[in-house]
């Protein structure tokens, strides 16, 4: 079973030297244990992807490659890219190397326990396993309410994602190599993977705390990331805009309407606060709607400069070649 079963596992890493030792070894053992079982081919590799960290995380990867090439390789993105560029750069980089591949994050939160249920699903012919997690009672509220919000908003936007999933997925080679054709610039990857199509199906985990280290992804990255998403996925917020534009015109009527009675009835003085706060709404409005449009123009700049999306520095990796690519 295991001659064409090559899994590369991608990890990305940014300043994540205090969890990189358990990572590595929990990850070797998960290996010995699927390739004991015959899931997977002894070829296969865990690389972790160095995102221009600042602490001694690639000095960790290099290290981990030269005690274990049988196990682990690594990439050295030249710069900091960027949580889902660095994903992209692994997937990219390993494409042709391996027959699955699934992503995951350094810090242990997703349930390296669930790799065999995906594994067990690739096997049975589903070319995408979503890692989708069954609870979130280790969150807390406020992140419990904004994730599960964002989520629904995203649908309601009409972006087809995968309920409380984020990026722990396994891939095909087939899917990655469809992958690649999406040449965007503005990443989003939850939204890009179920484009792609093909027979997909989940594997249910409990998300843990963080192992070590902190959160990459604070309110201001996680507000960032949720714009992107949107703004990447769906045109209905320029749409939005319109019917505000039309509900605003209407409104504006009604009270030129009321403004006339007003006036026949002999009651001309107009309250100064009510002026007021017409003002304001209309500006906020206003500024809102130049806001979003502007979103928008800042992706197309982006987008037509086609500047590279990550660059890599360097890339180890001992594993021997794709038997189709020889």
């Amino acid at each position: 079973m295991t001659e064409h079963n090559i899994l590369y596992m991608v990890v990305p890493c940014y300043n994540e030297e205090a969890v990189l030792g358990e990572t590595s070894k929990r990850l070797r053992e998960k290996y010995d244990a699927l390739i004991g079982a015959g899931l997977i081919s002894p070829d296969s590799r865990v690389v972790f992807v160095n995102d221009g960290s600042k602490d001694r995380t690639w000095e960790i990867i290099s290290a981990l490659h030269d005690e274990a090439p049988e196990y682990f390789s690594g990439i050295n993105l030249a710069h900091n890219a960027g949580h889902q560029n660095a994903v992209l750069a692994g997937l990219m980089t390993v494409k042709d190397l391996c027959d699955m591949a699934i992503t995951m994050d350094a810090d242990l939160q997703d349930d390296i326990n669930a790799i065999d249920e995906m594994v067990k699903e690739y096997h049975a012919g589903s070319q995408v396993v979503y890692g989708v997690r069954s609870a979130r009672e280790t969150d807390t509220f406020f992140k419990k309410f904004t994730a599960e919000s964002f989520y629904k908003l995203m649908q309601k936007m009409g972006a087809d994602v995968v309920y409380n999933h984020a990026d722990f997925r396994l891939m095909s080679r087939r899917v990655l190599q469809e992958l690649g054709n999406f040449r965007e610039v503005n990443l989003f990857l939850r939204g890009m993977v179920p484009l792609i199509g093909f027979k997909s199906s989940k594997v249910y985990y409990e998300r843990a705390e963080r192992f070590a280290g902190e959160s990459k992804y604070p309110l201001k990255k996680m507000l960032a990331f949720a714009i992107n998403g949107i703004t990447s996925f769906s045109t209905k917020p320029l749409k939005l805009i319109t019917w505000l534009g039309v509900i605003m015109s209407v409104m504006a009527v009604i009270a030129f309407i009321w403004a006339f009675i007003v006036k026949l009835l002999g009651h001309s003085t107009l309250g100064w606060s009510s002026m007021m706060c017409s003002i304001w709404l209309i500006g906020g409005l206003q500024l809102l709607a130049l806001g979003i449009i502007g979103e928008y123009i800042g992706k197309i700049y982006a987008e037509v400069k086609q500047r590279p999306r990550y660059i890599i520095a360097d890339f180890i990796n001992d594993a021997p070649q794709h038997e189709e690519d020889k």
